[in-house]
């Protein structure tokens, strides 16, 4: 079955001898190639970049803390991680692929195919690490995730995979300046399939259905354990995501408090509303984020951090006072709200990224998670 993977680029292949026969060789048709082209941006005007020529789109990527192959010697002992929580990657690394190139810090946007092993689906992720991730300071150091959550299909892809969202490079320029954590970013797609219905899962492990919920809370953390330095503790995890994505994090959290700390929810849903429901109203309710925020304040914790924010325009006029009302009711003891109102923002990711900034979310819960720490 197909789950969306698309065919690389492949890799260019390596130059042969010249031919005697009087023809061009291949070096030299490329060159040729490559001035027929020069030439033709110059004659229309159009602005021709070094990644529309050496694009590394499809690249394999390796990390610097990559195990080598095979050893030249005995492995020298391992140097301990900066503190307690810090969670050396657990391997074994998965192949990733250079997706995009975030334009701003040239920072790369990478892709891989995960067949979760406990929610049985196979999927794509995107993943992105900031460029403090790579800083030698930090080297043993784990660094908080954010696992952000699309909108709409989800599927095949996620478009917060995009830098033209401005997430990644958001991101970047608000941890330079202190105002968030460098989070880690993990993007995988949010429903198993698209369907010209608008048929959706709601982020949950409907009973009959692929397993998103578990793939999402299980598989793609476990993923990014297995390739990055991660915080061993709930106080480095926590979701993001716009409308059905804001609804798949909100319950993420509620529901699996000991191991997600906190969500910044735009425009979500507050309720599962999916028809795929339908026969199942005790799985439907131990999936409902009231009912989740009920049983967690019963239980008086663990905290959770949930952040809210709508846009005045679209749908989001509509979501408002749902959003609200779970606030009112369910925002007490152990469960934390914070709520932002985008001014002539819409329900769309677009409006959702300057808002996170705009309005103290993503600072609010930074101020409750757990950042890198330098070695020494």
């Amino acid at each position: 079955m197909n789950h969306g993977t698309e065919p690389w680029p492949e890799p260019p292949q390596a130059p042969q001898a010249p031919r005697t026969t009087g023809r061009p060789g291949p070096r030299r048709r490329w060159a040729a190639a490559v001035a027929a082209l020069v030439a033709a941006v110059v004659a229309t005007g159009c602005a021709l970049s070094y990644d529309d020529l050496f694009s590394d789109t499809g690249d394999v990527v390796r990390f610097d803390d990559d195990p080598p192959q095979p050893p030249a010697r005995a492995a020298r002992p391992a140097r301990a991680p900066a503190d307690p929580l810090t969670l050396m990657p657990t391997g074994p690394r998965p192949e990733l692929r250079i997706a995009a190139t975030v334009p701003e810090d040239g920072t790369k946007v990478m892709v891989t195919t995960l067949a979760g092993r406990k929610s049985g689906f196979t999927g794509r992720v995107w993943l992105w690490v900031p460029p403090l991730y790579k800083d030698p300071a930090y080297a043993r150091s784990g660094f908080p995730v954010l696992i952000a959550l699309p909108g709409g299909p989800g599927y095949p892809t996620n478009y917060w995979m995009d830098p033209g969202l401005k997430l990644e490079s958001s991101i970047s320029a608000w941890s330079r300046e202190g105002s968030s954590l460098p989070f880690i970013l993990a993007m995988p797609v949010l429903n198993p399939a698209t369907d010209k219905g608008g048929l959706y899962w709601d982020g949950s492990d409907i009973p009959g259905q692929p397993k998103m919920g578990t793939w999402l809370t299980e598989d793609v953390p476990d993923l990014v354990r297995a390739t990055f330095r991660t915080i061993a503790s709930r106080d480095g995890w926590a979701f993001m995501g716009s409308s059905s994505g804001g609804f798949a994090g909100l319950k993420a959290v509620l529901q699996k408090p000991d191991k997600f700390k906190a969500v910044i929810a735009g425009g979500p849903d507050i309720v599962p509303d999916s028809p795929l429901w339908h026969g199942h109203p005790k799985e439907k309710a131990e999936n409902s984020p009231p009912e989740l925020a009920r049983r967690l304040a019963e239980r008086e914790g663990p905290e959770v951090y949930l952040a809210f924010q709508v846009g005045t325009k679209g749908s989001d006029i509509r979501n408002r006072p749902l959003i609200e009302d779970f606030i009112r009711d369910y925002g007490k003891g152990p469960v934390k709200t914070r709520f932002q109102v985008d001014q002539g923002g819409g329900h769309d990711a677009r409006s959702y990224v300057p808002g996170m900034h705009d309005g103290g979310l993503i600072q609010w819960i930074s101020a409750h998670m757990r950042g890198p720490v330098p070695t020494g």
